[in-house]
């Protein structure tokens, strides 16, 4: 007789707390309440008060209701960096019942016209610097109210003059546009604070976010995130992380852009529960500026990821500066490897704590406790939710066998905008979510990812997971980052390529595989290896192993 095997499900303590909140502005309320005199958000030098960003945001509603015909539900597109108007913009909109439509600063026209359609959002918050790509696709859209905003227009008299001028005139980084009919951000928060606004009540179920999902594999898709979600998330987070932090009295280093889930929910979300300090980095591409601005702070926090960390501990400017505040480092967005974990604490005196999550969860899903770190795992499931891997016939597998992770709590999305039969993919009747990542529940508790279900490569009946190839790469010195794909092969089905970014300049493709071969079962030492001076990347530093295997590919049909 074959021998019966358990199914695993781990599940995270209860969520506490949820009873005190129905919505996002319930929470928001309390802290601006409690934390009124305390800093918000600050970026490029200036910063808002939990006071300030109060008063703003309603003069900002007050614009939205008496001044617009929008209604409680209609979309607002929000297509801006890490600037001060965005917390300002984002809790504008929701205290007037609006829905927040997040968009990435750094579309191309296509993908604009794409998801102001697909949200519908009748009113967009943009920064100038794309308003020249707005005026090309908003007769392509239900867009009717447009606000342009300048980078600095939140600093006081005279530096926001001088920003604004070097960016338009000395740097030319705002190519000329016209939008007749749009408004400026400063003018519209004036007149909004001729009104006074009333506050929209919300209930749990009602949609306050559409996150798009970052469109990788097709045209992007957008996650109903319900007020409940996003509040349940941030719950979540104050019991995962919450130990690690003294409600109003940290400064948060945020240099991923809080547009995406991620910074979003942490940052913009829950570090506003908490009443924390965020500092928004704005171009953090400027590794020289970014150095600078941490040089004058007393950071207690630093949410990132890995290609960040890894850039950052590489400079010696970094290297040097004070660490001795530093007491909470957080990493998500993509696997963080063991190699820059240990190189970062090995520099900042701090360990890092990964987490998990997916823009369908709000995003959270299981983190690393802050004094248990299991490096090489995603911690385990935050409070309130549950997590199981299937097999590709849907069975539910015992704990330390890899399979696709699903996940069931509070913070899984409404479904997808539009698309039901999308979302009845993803979520089944059990309210299961299927994240297309590859998992081992261990026995401990702790979950390990092993890699995205589509990146996985068959070398001749053998699943090989670019992640583990990858970590092994990454503890060569002579290596700053790489990437493994799977291409096409007569003989095994698929063959393993590493693209590699190294730092020194005489490593060759064999002293690398013989690295590997010292740490790798044969099938999954990689047989091609090409060097490149970078590695493609998306907006968050997430490495795109689909582009890398598209441009072989190519190059295989051409020659």
């Amino acid at each position: 007789m074959s021998e019966q095997v358990t199914p695993a499900i781990l599940s995270g303590p209860e969520l506490e707390g949820t009873e005190a909140y129905s919505s996002v502005m319930d929470v928001f309320h309390a802290s601006v309440r409690r934390f009124a005199g305390k800093p918000a958000f600050s970026c490029m030098g200036q910063t808002l008060s939990y006071g300030e960003l109060d008063r703003l945001s309603g003069d900002f509603a007050a614009w939205l209701q008496h001044e617009t015909d929008l209604k409680p539900g209609d979309r607002v597109a929000i297509q801006l960096p890490n600037v001060l108007q965005f917390p300002v913009a984002v809790f504008g909109a929701l205290r007037a019942g609006m829905v927040v439509v997040n968009t990435n600063p750094l579309y191309t026209e296509r993908e604009m016209a794409h998801q102001f359609k697909d949200a519908g959002a009748r009113a967009i918050v943009i920064l100038a610097n794309m308003a020249d790509k707005l005026e090309h696709v908003l007769e392509r859209t239900d867009i009717e109210h447009v606000v342009v905003t300048q980078l600095a227009d939140l600093h006081g008299f005279p530096k926001r003059q001088l920003i604004n001028a070097a960016v338009k005139y000395v740097k030319k980084l705002v190519p000329a546009y016209r939008l007749p009919k749009a408004l400026a951000f400063r003018d519209v928060l004036k007149r909004g604070a001729g009104h006074g606004h009333r506050e929209f009540p919300r209930e749990a179920e009602d949609i306050a976010a559409l996150q798009y999902t970052g469109g990788t594999t097709g045209l992007a898709k957008g996650a109903m995130l319900t007020h409940r979600n996003l509040v349940a998330n941030m719950l979540q987070a104050r019991q995962a992380i919450g130990k690690g932090l003294t409600d109003g009295e940290e400064t948060i280093i945020a240099p991923l852009p809080v547009y995406h889930i991620y910074t979003f929910t942490v940052n913009c979300l829950f570090m506003m529960e908490t009443g924390n300090h965020t500092v928004l980095i704005t171009n953090p591409r400027d590794l020289d500026g970014f150095v600078k601005e941490l040089r004058s702070l007393r950071f207690t926090g630093f949410v990132g990821l890995n290609t960040l960390f890894n850039a950052l501990c590489n400079r010696e400017d970094f290297r040097r500066l004070d660490f001795s505040s530093l007491h909470l480092t957080i990493s998500g967005g993509m696997a963080l490897t063991r190699a820059v974990a240990q190189r970062w604490e090995q520099v900042t005196g701090c360990p890092v704590a990964e987490g998990y999550g997916l823009t369908e969860t709000s995003p959270i899903v299981s983190f690393n406790p802050i004094d248990a770190i299991q490096l090489g795992t995603i911690g385990r499931p935050v409070a309130g939710t549950s997590v199981k891997v299937v097999d590709l016939d849907n069975r539910a597998l015992p704990s330390d066998q890899p399979g696709e992770l699903c996940v069931k709590g509070p913070q899984v999305m409404k479904g997808y905008w539009n698309r039901d039969e999308e979302t009845a993919k993803a979520i089944d009747d059990e309210g299961w979510f299927r994240t297309g990542d590859i998992a081992v529940l261990q026995d401990d508790g702790y979950i390990r990812i092993v890699d995205r279900k589509k990146d996985m490569i068959l070398v001749s009946g053998f699943n090989v997971y670019p992640n583990e190839i990858e970590d092994v790469v990454a503890m060569h010195p002579g290596v700053v980052e790489s990437a493994a794909v799977g291409v096409t092969d007569d003989n095994s089905g698929e063959a393993i390529k590493l693209f590699v970014v190294a730092r020194d300049p005489d490593l060759d493709a064999d002293t690398l595989r013989r690295w590997c071969k010292n740490e790798l079962t044969a099938y999954k030492v990689p047989r091609f290896v090409e060097f490149r001076d970078e590695l493609p990347k998306t907006n968050v530093g997430k490495v795109l192993r689909r582009q890398l295997r598209d441009e072989d590919a190519r190059k295989t049909a051409e020659a």
